[in-house]
């Protein structure tokens, strides 16, 4: 399905050159002088190389179609994941780098969509929050206020973040699985 290339978004497969990719991240540009253009990281599936393109915004690329399926995160199997359908309870085989930096936020028997071309794993979505515990935090600098400042912590999976003035080590938080921003504390 051809679309205009300003309508790129990251999650989608788009065929280019022959090949299929996966968009990680895109950004329309629009510099002082001409027409604004929009710039486009993306994996080749096959290979898992990473390219930058960029395209005029009134350009056409081809959009591939998804399947999005339910799954659940069983466990790790050297470099794929084993994710359980939770109707016919079948193991279904995933390359762990379909997840790239969101590999850290993967937890037992959380619900994943993965997205599929042809039958084959194009992309993982986790939901779009997790609740963590904070095992390191830096200590609070006087004169700091809550609503102007965040101080770096260290959370159970190892992942930095920035979190409030008032949270210390030992809580827990909600962070965006996307990148890892605090939203807020954990309720209960």
């Amino acid at each position: 399905m051809k679309q205009q290339a300003n309508l790129i978004r990251a999650g989608q497969v788009i065929e280019h050159d022959g090949n299929r990719w996966t968009v990680l991240k895109q950004q329309i540009i629009t510099p002082g002088k001409g027409g604004a253009f929009i710039q486009v990281e993306m994996r080749n599936l096959k290979t898992g190389n990473k390219t930058n393109e960029r395209w005029r915004t009134a350009d056409t690329v081809e959009r591939l179609m998804t399947d999005n399926r339910d799954y659940t995160y069983s466990y790790t199997d050297g470099d794929n994941l084993v994710l359980m359908d939770g109707e016919t309870f079948e193991q279904f085989l995933v390359p762990a780098d379909l997840l790239g930096d969101m590999l850290p936020f993967l937890q037992d028997n959380m619900p994943v969509v993965v997205d599929l071309v042809e039958g084959d794993p194009v992309g993982i979505h986790l939901p779009a929050t997790v609740t963590l515990e904070i095992v390191e935090a830096d200590p609070v600098v006087k004169g700091q206020t809550a609503s102007s400042s965040y101080k770096p912590a260290k959370l159970a999976n190892g992942v930095k973040t920035m979190v409030p003035p008032f949270v210390e080590a030992g809580e827990r938080v909600v962070v965006r699985t996307e990148d890892a921003s605090y939203v807020e504390r954990a309720k209960g």
